[in-house]
């Protein structure tokens, strides 16, 4: 039978629960519709936009009941800016949501017929919880719906319009970082009109602001301001820094970095200090890291300590064990575990990330790690350079989001380990590579979603897995 959905139809919809990514899901005749911007319990007049062979997109045209789950967003740009999507999703839902997500995907994906999160951990802090921000300057300034056009259309600093990698929304308070860095962004982007400074172009190649990157230390209330530019003229930047430092003079880093390929990256082939350090500081229990302007750090830092105690739960150390860290990045979860652990060994790609973890080691005055520049898709293939090292008894996983490169997932049985914590930002890449995983003879033990980014479709997940 010929499943009547068309594209261009309008159609009633029920929203039953979120998707991976935040959008609703409904069904029409057992055929499943996305629906973009709603939530659970609404019922919608809804336009389909794309027909798959599996499954339909859908906006909504109308709200025919509300959610009762539905609350006042707080933020003025919402739900236009896409950076947070259910700001209007009453909390405790949203976290019942992302729950009902793992457990979806790892039964329907993995197979895991009886497969449940054993444990969720909420954020206490659901608003400005993040310590790093990256905003672009854009000469395309996205307009709003009844705005009329200002003189100001050409310059935009704020965040990326959904799916518009040329189009930039204009913010002037984002509720999900700590409010001065929302002082810094409106007095940067003031500066810059005064002084007539061009953002980027990402059409033309031309223009010189680029971004604005924000890094706040929320337990010890460092600030770090980086400006990305498309090429080096600090002469240009001196109004904006000496502004920031008549306003703002507990600032202890500003730095400049230069990217001049084409690539929208909030980071650049050079870097250089127009104030202060060339990094700021931030804790986590008592360990303290620093963190330069490129660095990886977990974005929420009262999470990221939450986070780090489950990764200690799972690994069950007695000071006797060896420690892999892989994909270690500034080596925070290494430092962390270090005194529970004989020695870790940590690895990463990224020149910076290893040079971080180096210098933290030393700053805590922790001597039982050590860190390794290789790149994992490679450098362990076919088990190879497994030799160099003692074997490991836990094995903790920390990749980017698109998971672990095959060679490596290959290796993982060469390790000899008989205990694997795998941290992930993307439930969909952790199902795939632990579902090989399974077959090689792991069990998943544990699942802990740790909420690190409130409002926001992601999602944060440990897993323990025991030989």
């Amino acid at each position: 039978m010929i499943n009547p959905i068309v594209k261009g139809a309008e159609l009633s919809l029920e929203i039953e629960s979120l998707a991976f990514g935040g959008k609703g899901v409904a069904r029409k005749d057992n055929f499943v519709v996305f629906v973009n911007n709603t939530l659970p319990g609404q019922k919608v007049r809804a336009l389909v936009y794309k027909k798959h062979r599996g499954y339909a997109e859908a906006r909504p045209l109308k709200i025919l009941r509300d959610s009762p789950h539905v609350v006042d967003s707080l933020c003025k740009h919402f739900p236009v800016c896409g950076g947070c999507s259910t700001q209007n999703l009453d909390y405790k839902e949203q976290v019942n949501q992302k729950k009902k997500q793992v457990e979806d995907l790892y039964i329907r994906q993995a197979g895991i017929d009886d497969f449940t999160v054993n444990k969720v951990i909420a954020a206490d802090k659901q608003y400005n919880y993040r310590n790093k921000m990256e905003f672009s300057f854009s000469n395309r300034r996205w307009i709003l719906e009844g705005e009329k056009e200002v003189p100001e259309s050409d310059f935009a600093l704020g965040l990326h319009i959904p799916r518009r990698y040329d189009k930039i929304l204009d913010i002037n308070e984002c509720h999900i970082q700590e409010k001065i860095c929302n002082n810094i962004l409106n007095l940067v982007r003031a500066e810059a009109l005064n002084n007539n400074l061009k953002p980027y172009d990402n059409k033309t190649n031309n223009g010189y602001l680029r971004h604005l990157v924000l890094r706040y230390g929320y337990n010890t209330g460092e600030l770090m301001v980086n400006l990305v530019t498309s090429y080096e003229n600090t002469k240009l930047l001196e109004p904006i820094k000496k502004a920031l430092l008549n306003q703002f003079p507990d600032i202890n880093s500003i730095v400049n970095n230069i990217n001049t390929r084409r690539a929208d990256v909030a980071y650049g082939e050079s870097e250089i200090i127009l104030h202060g350090a060339p990094a700021i500081r931030e804790k986590l229990g008592d360990i303290t890291f620093e963190i330069s302007a490129n660095s990886f750090f977990q974005t929420n830092t009262y999470q990221a300590e939450k986070l780090f105690l489950t990764v200690q739960e799972y690994v069950e150390l007695t000071g006797k064990e060896i420690v892999f860290d892989l994909f270690c990045g500034a080596g925070s979860i290494a430092l962390f575990l270090a005194r529970y652990a004989k020695e870790i060994y940590g690895f990463d790609v990224i020149k910076s990330a290893i040079e971080n973890a180096t210098r933290n080691a030393v700053i805590n005055g922790i001597g039982n790690t050590i860190f390794h520049k290789v790149n994992l898709d490679t450098y362990f293939k076919k088990g190879r350079n497994l030799d160099n090292y003692p074997t490991p008894d836990v094995l903790i996983l920390d990749p980017p989001r698109s998971g672990i490169h095959k060679n490596m997932v290959k290796a993982l049985p060469k390790f000899g380990s008989r205990r694997i914590v795998y941290v992930s930002c993307n439930p969909t890449t952790q199902a795939r590579d632990i579902i090989q995983l399974i077959h090689w003879g792991w069990k998943l033990q544990s699942m802990t979603l740790v909420d690190m980014f409130p409002h926001t479709p992601h999602i944060e997940t440990v897993a323990l897995l025991t030989k």
